[in-house]
């Protein structure tokens, strides 16, 4: 009995113990976050380099990668405007600002005229988004993603994955994909990265929306929940290949896409990612390049929009820096963007993060493309975003504060949720 008592004793200690560890990590996330939102409040980032936007021949299409908003919104906003028989728009953040009215009422214009329109935006990440602006003319096709998509299957870790891709394709001629959400704070103060797509390999881009909106839509009559029925593309695109995310079926491509190029690079890994909370094989397949004589380098931002993030990701700078990676943070602005280049022949742009949320949880696209043209108009883009960073030296990172390690060691728990 007195064994019996003294166990169950063991176990509440142990219990109370793991909570208030727990308790504490939430607590300083929570503290953090909001501290660091007070101080941001009227803030505005300053101006950033960027790259005009070139067209690059790739097979038999064209591809045009984008670094600033206004940029990419024209262009999107062209396609749209001169739409004649379809048009599927697919976006995590879609604000309901000037741009996303913009975006709004191109797309009830071109539905008006005829032309079949389809939509799909994140509930969860439109919370804060006005009712009103989520209403829309009875011609076009809205999927709201639900905020809980997981319904009666509580259980199930597959359907609690959110939609975090931006897609619009257009009449089959044009495609566009990337890190943009939709927004007048993302026209000119975010760095971003999106790019646009002719040829062949705007087929796969149709095909991955259609499968989405198909897998998700709800089961019931109506205009909205019609499955998307598309034709078979005629022609491969060989040097493109979209890689997707997909939960629902536990299909997670993207990671093993990065690991695998990174893990076969000989000259350079140029990495740029908004978050980086990647997991240790990920972090080893970096460090192993880097051992090999590869230049690694990763471009991240100085201060991200999200703090606990920043945190996290700085946990790893020891290892990386240790193993002769190179750390470029990006100051003055906002660094969004989901790319890489390798060897002057490999680049991916895309949704993803390298954080569990994006490459073990969410729906995600990437485009991955192998072609040495490409590979050099993103270096350049690289080249140019490094002109506005610092780079953190070894000695810098060692010499820093004694608290900055404390709230490090603090918040490691929490990489396994990012």
């Amino acid at each position: 009995m007195r064994n019996r008592t003294g166990v169950e004793r063991l176990l509440r200690v142990l219990r109370r113990t793991l909570l208030t560890v727990i308790g504490v990590q939430v607590a300083l996330a929570i503290g953090m976050s909001v501290v660091d939102s007070y101080r941001r409040r009227g803030k505005k980032p300053k101006p950033f380099p960027v790259t005009a936007p070139n067209p690059v021949d790739v097979g038999e299409g064209e591809l045009t990668p984008y670094t600033y908003g206004q940029d990419l919104y024209d262009a999107m906003l062209d396609a749209i405007e001169g739409a004649q028989r379809q048009i599927l728009f697919e976006t995590y953040i879609w604000k309901g600002d000037e741009v996303g009215q913009r975006f709004k009422d191109a797309l009830s214009a071109a539905s008006a005229r005829g032309v079949e329109v389809y939509c799909i935006y994140d509930g969860f990440a439109n919370l804060v988004v006005s009712p009103r602006f989520k209403r829309f003319p009875p011609g076009m096709k809205v999927l709201r993603y639900p905020i809980y998509p997981a319904g009666w299957k509580f259980f199930d870790l597959a359907r609690y994955g959110r939609d975090h891709r931006k897609i619009l394709v257009v009449d089959d001629a044009v495609g566009f994909v990337g890190g943009y959400n939709i927004g007048t704070a993302y026209a000119t103060e975010w760095r971003d990265t999106h790019v646009r797509i002719t040829g062949p390999g705007v087929w796969d881009l149709k095909r991955a929306f259609a499968d989405f909106w198909n897998l998700n839509r709800r089961r019931r009559i109506g205009t909205s929940e019609r499955p998307l029925l598309l034709e078979a593309a005629s022609t491969w695109e060989t040097r493109l290949r979209f890689h997707r995310n997909v939960p629902r079926l536990w299909m997670f491509p993207i990671r093993s896409m990065y690991i695998e190029a990174i893990g076969r690079a000989t000259e350079n890994v140029w990495m740029t990612q908004a978050y980086f909370c990647p997991d240790q094989d990920f972090v080893d397949t970096m460090k192993a390049a880097a051992a090999r004589g590869v230049d690694v380098r990763l471009l991240v931002p100085l201060k991200s929009n999200h703090i606990v993030a920043d945190w996290i990701s700085r946990g790893y700078f020891s290892q990386l820096l240790d193993a002769g990676v190179r750390i470029f943070r990006f100051k003055d602005a906002m660094v969004h963007a989901k790319t890489a280049t390798i060897d002057g022949t490999w680049s991916t742009i895309g949704t993803a993060n390298i954080d569990r949320l994006s490459l073990q949880g969410n729906y995600e696209i990437n485009v991955e493309v192998i072609d040495p043209d490409f590979a050099t108009a993103l270096e350049k883009v690289f080249g140019i975003d490094e002109s506005n960073c610092l780079e953190l030296t070894k000695g810098e990172w060692e010499a820093r504060d004694l608290h900055r390690k404390f709230t490090e060691m603090i918040l490691a728990p929490l990489r396994p949720l990012l």
